[in-house]
């Protein structure tokens, strides 16, 4: 049983990967300072393996805290690196916050790898880093784009950090570029948990056709694109951890890496509008969802899908969760937590 070292553990994507790492015979390790999730899911973890989660909960940008955690966990094969803030409209109004927080997480993080000689490194980053692509599907080798939010250039940085220190020392690195992950696990114990008013479409639906919030916006019908709202590439949270599982199973396959970082893209390869995946909300749940059309919105890029056969061949990914699927996991997910507790 290799142990894994997973930051953000307790985040929307890192509780479904701790889960499936769990499922696949992987001691995990969370770091997570809670700012952006609660207790509810480590309940939620906990219920779904249940085992115990161990969590350390301190902050990225506490040097001294994550290399102690580090050095404590020397004999972990390797790190997950979620622990980022990710909010497209907040960066871009508060960008020195997103400077500090993903890129001197990450500085720490690599740090303390070096410390305690662990070589492995996977790292969330996103198809914001291609920018406005000129090309679709977006592949591995398009050229990165000029980064349209602070959020964006962080990823941008933290990609170009990890080709930099992997030219320079034993440092092991898959890439992972995720579309736009959206629904829960299956059985409603985790998702995406939206503290505030949510930055991601699918939670502001479900919250809109629960009674939470009055209408959504949909942000420009006015695109270039078949009914004028953006276009993106949504996939199931579950099918996006379960990569995570794969590439870490990748690595201890190859052992050394030909190509270091490594990267791969993980979306579905089919691009949704924004008003064709409330219809499919509609669709799959029954219920209606109030919405309105306002102004574009900065930072958003028109459209962007991926070209996922990278990851279906070398990783052997492959996607299990349907549109369908999406949906409904979001929606009983969101009437979990409506729920007294």
């Amino acid at each position: 049983m290799k142990k894994i070292i997973v930051t953000g553990g307790i985040g929307y994507i890192g509780s479904h990967t701790y889960v499936d790492l769990l499922e696949h015979g992987f001691e995990v390790i969370s770091i997570d300072n809670l700012c952006r999730s609660d207790k509810r899911i480590i309940d939620g973890i906990q219920k779904i393996s249940g085992k115990e989660v161990r969590n350390y909960q301190i902050d990225l940008k506490n040097k001294k805290a994550v290399v102690d955690i580090l050095q404590e966990h020397a004999d972990a094969f390797g790190v997950i690196h979620f622990a980022a803030y990710k909010s497209v409209p907040e960066s871009t109004l508060k960008p020195l916050m997103y400077y500090r927080n993903n890129m001197e997480g990450l500085y720490n993080i690599l740090e303390g790898m070096q410390s305690a000689k662990i070589q492995n490194l996977i790292f969330s980053s996103s198809c914001s880093v291609y920018g406005f692509a000129k090309e679709l599907p977006i592949r591995e080798s398009t050229p990165l784009g000029e980064a349209q939010c602070p959020y964006a250039r962080t990823k941008q940085q933290g990609e170009q950090v990890l080709m930099d220190v992997c030219k320079a020392s034993a440092l092991q690195v898959v890439l992972l570029r995720y579309f736009n992950p959206v629904g829960a696990h299956p059985s409603s114990e985790i998702g995406e948990l939206s503290l505030d008013t949510p930055n991601n479409l699918v939670p502001f639906i479900t919250q809109t056709a629960i009674g939470k919030r009055e209408k959504l916006v949909v942000f420009g019908d006015d695109y270039p694109t078949r009914d004028g709202s953006c276009i993106r590439d949504y996939i199931h949270v579950c099918d996006i951890a379960h990569a995570h599982t794969l590439a870490l199973q990748y690595l201890i396959r190859e052992g050394s890496l030909k190509d270091n970082p490594e990267i791969f893209n993980l979306g579905t390869g089919t691009g949704m509008s924004v008003l064709e995946i409330i219809r499919a909300f509609e669709r799959a749940t029954g219920q209606k969802v109030n919405f309105s059309i306002g102004g574009r919105r900065p930072g958003d890029v028109i459209e962007a899908y991926a070209d996922n056969h990278k990851a279906k061949e070398k990783l052997g990914w492959e996607i299990q969760y349907s549109l369908e699927d999406m949906m409904l996991s979001a929606w009983n997910w969101e009437k979990k937590l409506a729920q007294p507790a």
